[in-house]
């Protein structure tokens, strides 16, 4: 099979690998759609590898075991690999399983961990049907394109009376925009990059901060009555946006971080009253219903937030292309 290859700094290409061998509860899944994502990294240092991406939807085309799915099926493919027997594991949080399991080591295979390829394995109980009557690229959008910050809206309950403020608008806060309109919530957000801020305003943000302003927590107050945001997402990953969120959100306010930014003053949270939690993902097998009501809802606004689609032979323009920023969510087609 087809799997990209880094090869050096900003260099790359597409190799033959042997096909992957499954067992037990591992599924073959054809990669229709693979989400491009923080790999972009790994292209701009030259950290060699072949093993790249970590989201994917498709179709099942071979199973090793009766199970949850068949051939046939179309599937998303959830990031990681828990162990399937821990508590994290048993109550859908397997994003933070203590004990993963090895799937090349468990299936005797040399390949299948890759989504920059036309092929990948998963258990099957890690796999999430693709909701009916969407897109297989739209259904992809349940990995980080929407994940991340479906997760923390469901732990924030966000709803049509509050107003969500989202720090950093790369591919995951730009569809933490997406998921705050389509349950309704008013949305503002901070961002310096042009590109990004037109298109979080094309899929409903009602004004952009520059995060270099001065004045920013005055201006996200005064835009809010001067209360605040009553819930914040940051997503950014930049070492000031923690801080300047604590400040801008509410009095009682919830702020929840999926990116890996730095840190919050305690005091703030404390003279605030703020409610602070970090979420990596979304539990599939609790909330899968949800997410599928949400991406079929969503759907006109997907279709701005994937930006571009290539097929893997370009890789290496997609890449090119995401260090520009002038992106969203990119879509990889085998």
């Amino acid at each position: 099979m087809k799997v990209v290859s880094i090869t050096g700094e900003r260099t790359c290409e597409i190799v033959e690998r042997q096909m992957p061998h499954i067992r037990g509860n591992y599924v073959l899944v054809k990669i229709l759609a693979a989400p491009m994502c923080t790999e972009v990294s790994s292209y701009r240092t030259g950290q060699v590898s072949d093993c790249l991406g970590h989201e994917a939807a498709g179709t099942v085309v071979a199973i090793a075991q009766p199970g949850r799915f068949k051939v046939g099926d179309s599937v998303v493919v959830m990031p990681q690999n828990g162990c399937g027997e821990c508590e994290w594991c048993l109550a859908g949080n397997h994003i933070h399983c203590p004990t993963p399991r090895d799937p090349l080591a468990y299936c005797g295979s040399s390949t299948g961990r890759a989504t920059y390829a036309e092929f990948c394995i998963q258990q099957d109980w890690l796999l999430y049907p693709a909701p009916d009557g969407v897109s297989i690229e739209h259904a992809a959008m349940a990995c980080c394109g929407l994940g991340p910050t479906f997760g923390a809206m469901q732990m924030m309950d966000v709803n049509a009376l509050d107003t969500v403020l989202i720090a950093g608008l790369g591919p995951v806060g730009l569809g933490a925009v997406v998921n705050a309109r389509v349950r309704g919530a008013r949305v503002l957000a901070i961002e310096s990059h042009s590109y990004r801020a037109a298109l979080a305003k094309s899929l409903g943000a009602e004004e952009v901060f520059d995060p270099t302003d001065p004045d920013l927590v005055a201006k996200i107050r005064k835009a809010t009555n001067g209360f605040g945001a009553d819930k914040s997402i940051e997503a950014s990953s930049t070492e000031g946006s923690p801080a300047i969120l604590a400040q801008a959100t509410r009095l009682k306010g919830q702020l929840t971080s999926v990116g890996w930014g730095g840190p919050i003053r305690m005091s703030d949270v404390v003279y605030r009253g703020l409610t602070i939690r970090g979420s990596w993902h979304w539990n599939h097998l609790r909330d899968g219903e949800s997410m599928a009501r949400a991406i079929r809802l969503a759907q006109p606004l997907l279709e701005k937030l994937i930006t571009h689609r290539f097929p893997m032979d370009r890789v290496q323009d997609a890449w090119e292309l995401q260090m520009t920023g002038n992106c969203g969510k990119i879509i990889l087609n085998p």
